[in-house]
């Protein structure tokens, strides 16, 4: 009996705490690119997807013109937005100072999604950002590119690395933005706009 208490305890605290992270990812906040600080409840009922970027990485030309054409596609309705962190903790290729790193998204990929001021993604120094997912998925970044796909509910549903592409994370994302769209009372799948019903990237 006493094991069966202790079991379902701690079934309960474990609950408890999974459903305390998910409500803090909404109160923290980050500093953008411009030195602005952005408090994190905005994209309460949005489902986001938090990549660290970098400049100089191999990963980098494909997983910025994916993020881009992601971002584009399904932010219709504010239901979805990419967040970009660049890092410079991987192989240091995201070495530039703030306006560089605006300069070379911008300009080479004319990305519309948010891109915060360079953080550290693990270690001691970690952004609380990053501290959050991290506690909820078990799975630090250990590469550029890294990316955590946060549900409306600011739940840490899935994890992948930078060898997993955007076009493969895609139905997992629509299938999150789905969930999102019904929850904000959008009503029947066959309602949707078209501009969130594509299967594919």
């Amino acid at each position: 009996m006493k094991t069966l208490i202790f079991f379902f305890t701690t079934v309960l605290l474990n609950q408890v705490a999974e459903c305390s992270l998910q409500d803090d990812y909404f109160k923290l906040s980050a500093e953008d690119i411009d030195g602005n600080e952005v408090k994190f409840e905005k994209f309460k009922g949005m489902v986001t997807l938090v990549v660290n970027t970098a400049s100089l990485c191999g990963f980098t030309d494909g997983h910025l013109r994916d993020l881009t054409r992601l971002h584009d596609i399904l932010s219709f309705g504010d239901l979805f937005s990419v967040l970009a962190f660049p890092c410079n903790q991987f192989g240091e290729q995201e070495p530039g100072d703030p306006a560089q790193i605006k300069q070379f998204i911008l300009v080479n990929y004319n990305s519309e999604f948010p891109i915060f001021n360079k953080v550290e993604t693990i270690g001691e120094n970690a952004h609380p950002v990053y501290k959050n997912i991290i506690a909820q998925s078990s799975t630090p970044p250990d590469w550029n590119f890294y990316k955590y796909l946060v549900d409306h509910t600011g739940r840490v549903t899935h994890s992948w690395g930078p060898k997993v592409t955007i076009p493969q994370i895609f139905p997992h994302v629509q299938q999150a933005v789905d969930a999102a769209w019904v929850a904000r009372g959008g009503g029947d799948m066959a309602d949707k706009p078209s501009e969130l019903t594509r299967d594919e990237l």
